[in-house]
């Protein structure tokens, strides 16, 4: 008899347990439960379709219902799960007629993703308040720009979307303030030199930076007309929300164990507090193998991954998650910034004895004298162990693909030492024979 695998979410963790296991070729009953009317959207491209930088959001999604079904999947769109009973093993969902139903299920991922953190201030329902996750939120905000008297926006929150919603905006020819109570931008993943480049390519292009600054309160009648922070006063026709995302895990309170940010707590495999019941994607934890410790890291291709792992367990198939570094990267007008691992204040938070080194040289040769661009890299590593903790690149020449190796480094414990003579090949074309990795890695502390 064919087993019974229902995955709650059809986003980016949803979408890969789903291909996997409807490719597995095995003799299973799959059914997808999804709340939205829409399936893998790409949220990290939506500040490209609202800067006008690609023409519609057709590219942004990778699949769709009629492809699952087509591979054989039942697919319920619109239909939120509203409880599930773990000892039953049954799930209770509402249609979109209001009507409820159960199904029952051997094997449960729950892929139920996050939402976008929400400060309880005054005037947060005021019009022009908005959030930004689904691809309604983005097409929302798309509309509303037609109105030529929407001028000034404010966006609170500079991580990863909030710059790059601010760079979109002021495509748009708004005038944009961009707010965060941090002392820099981008603090999550990078350092200061690095914050500072890009606070510096913010301001060159228009952007009024307001940082240390905490919202109070939204003013207006009716519709948002001012943002009011604890030292200033800003006129704004729109107010942007990109304070972080929280996961969504009310289906499992009291039953599931989670983590203290709320996120379900999972093993290696995906697994959760009870067996047979599997989370994967943002409502999930991580075991991030820079900080060896478990932790939460919102991350696309942190989803995918552990979609995948949990599809092959409830499958039958036992595969362990390798672990996750939090590798991602930023591009705001050509400059490219790309991060793995710790940064050296978390690194340091964390109580590890940190030490850092910084190096900046041309990508090619020095004689090759046009396409050839700087890099800045910073390398964290601990001092006793010597283990590479983290990298972060930064340049207008595409550097991206050098993070993966520090990527893997810092999941395999590679030594800064080993990184000294690590054996990197030489040509013009490509890069300089004392490359920046090189010289960086021999400017390390040489141990005691």
């Amino acid at each position: 008899m064919a087993q019974n695998i229902i995955v709650v979410g059809a986003n980016h963790a949803g979408t890969a347990a789903l291909n996997t296991i409807l490719d597995s070729g095995k003799d299973i009953n799959v059914t997808a439960f999804d709340a939205n009317s829409n399936i893998s959207f790409l949220g990290c491209g939506m500040a490209l379709w609202i800067g006008g930088q690609i023409s519609g959001p057709e590219g942004l999604f990778y699949s769709s219902r009629q492809a699952l079904e087509a591979k054989g999947a039942h697919v319920h769109m619109n239909t939120k799960v509203s409880s599930i009973d773990f000892e039953r093993k049954t799930i209770r969902a509402k249609c979109t007629t209001g009507d409820y139903y159960e199904q029952a299920f051997d094997k449960l991922i729950l892929a139920t993703g996050s939402m976008p953190v929400s400060l309880p201030i005054e005037g947060i329902d005021l019009h022009n308040v908005q959030f930004v996750k689904l691809y309604q939120n983005a097409e929302d905000v798309i509309h509303k720009l037609k109105n030529k008297n929407l001028k000034k926006i404010t966006i609170i929150g500079a991580g990863y979307i909030g710059v790059e919603l601010a760079e979109a905006f002021c495509r748009c020819g708004r005038e944009v303030t961009l707010i965060d109570s941090a002392s820099a931008c981008l603090s999550s993943y990078y350092d200061e030199p690095f914050s500072r480049k890009m606070e510096e390519n913010l301001e060159r292009h228009g952007i009024r930076l307001a940082f240390r600054e905490t919202v109070q309160r939204l003013e207006g009648h009716e519709t948002i007309q001012k943002v009011i922070t604890e030292k200033a006063s800003y006129d704004t026709d729109m107010a942007v929300f990109c304070a972080g995302f929280r996961p969504s895990t009310k289906l499992g309170d009291g039953v599931l164990e989670k983590f203290d940010n709320g996120a379900y707590l999972v093993s290696r495999r995906q697994e959760t507090s009870i067996p047979d019941v599997y989370a994967a994607g943002d409502c999930a934890t991580v075991y991030n193998n820079a900080s060896q410790r478990t932790d939460y890291i919102a991350l696309a291709s942190n989803a995918v991954r552990s979609g995948i792992i949990a599809a092959q367990n409830a499958l039958g198939v036992p595969v362990d998650s390798p672990g996750v570094q939090g590798s991602n990267g930023i591009s705001i007008w050509n400059l490219k910034m790309v991060s793995t691992g710790l940064s050296l204040k978390k690194a340091i938070r964390l109580g590890y004895d940190a030490a850092y080194v910084d190096y900046e040289d041309y990508q090619k040769a020095g004689f090759l004298e046009t396409d050839n661009q700087k890099v800045m890299i910073h390398i964290i590593y601990d001092k006793s162990s010597r283990r590479i903790l983290g990298a972060q690149l930064c340049s207008e020449y595409d550097i991206s693909m050098a993070i993966h190796m520090f990527s893997l480094a810092v999941q395999e414990q590679v030594s800064i030492d080993t990184l000294k003579l690590f054996d990197m090949f030489f040509l013009p074309h490509f890069n300089q024979p004392y490359n920046y990795i090189t010289m960086a890695a021999l400017q390390a502390e040489t141990r005691p």
